[in-house]
């Protein structure tokens, strides 16, 4: 495969992993990192209301096509093998309290989703719950 068909394929995979998440106005960023021999791939949501980012997932992979792919594959069954909590929290120094919602497979997991990108002591969590399972 050229390096054309590559980009092509990797911006409609882009495309459906967009049309397929479907979070409204919550933009998604795909934050490719590139290493010797690896490429990971963090899948960033921007929430509109508060322009917070969060994780929503990261792949590692032997290309970025790779990561696409791996992508693509998590979020057609990550409702089913993810648990969803909901975390309260707020930044320090502001007083709104902001509720998000996170699929992770234990509490480190979604704090880890909550926290990234940015220093752990910023946040104030006020509380993390499994949701029930619906």
């Amino acid at each position: 495969m050229n390096l054309e068909q590559e980009s092509l394929k990797i911006a409609r995979l882009q495309r459906e992993i967009e049309a397929y998440l479907s979070l409204g106005e919550t933009t998604l960023l795909f934050d490719f990192q590139d290493y010797d021999r690896t490429v990971r791939l963090n899948l960033i949501t921007v929430n509109p209301r508060h322009r917070q980012s969060f994780l929503f997932h990261w792949v590692e992979g032997r290309d970025r096509l790779d990561c696409m792919e791996q992508m693509y594959e998590y979020i057609q069954t990550y409702r089913d093998k993810r648990n969803s909590y909901t975390i309260q929290w707020t930044a320090k120094g502001e007083s709104e309290l902001h509720t998000s919602y996170f699929r992770a497979k234990d509490i480190p997991e979604a704090l880890e989703k909550l926290q990234f990108g940015r220093d752990p002591n910023s946040l104030i969590i006020f509380s993390v719950v499994l949701n029930p399972i619906s």
